[in-house]
């Protein structure tokens, strides 16, 4: 099945202690069907140091579940579904909520 949510699309958190934070999304994992969102669910991390990198509490952004993030409607900046349809021989994604072609 394609993916409705892809590298670099925009999206908000629909639930969980980001909520209503919006983000491009940085990476896609479809086999666990997580994702990593820039700026939303930042963690804390102790890190050790090593050759390339000195250690310390660093800040990163941990994986969301796709079931909690949602695209944002290129029209009107809301939470939208996405569905699929085909456009002069290929398939699109498409926002629900407006109807508007996302790619």
């Amino acid at each position: 099945m394609a993916s409705k949510i892809k590298k670099g699309d925009k999206v908000v958190v629909l639930t969980g202690r980001s909520k209503g934070k919006t983000g491009e999304v940085l990476s896609v994992n479809p086999s666990d069907n997580l994702a990593i969102v820039q700026g939303v669910n930042v963690v804390k991390r102790h890190t050790r140091p090593t050759q390339t990198s000195e250690g310390g509490i660093i800040e990163k952004e941990a994986s969301i579940h796709l079931s909690n993030i949602a695209h944002l409607d290129p029209k009107d900046d809301k939470p939208t579904r996405v569905g699929f349809k085909d456009v002069d021989g290929r398939k699109v994604r498409y926002a629900k909520r407006s109807g508007v072609v996302i790619d």
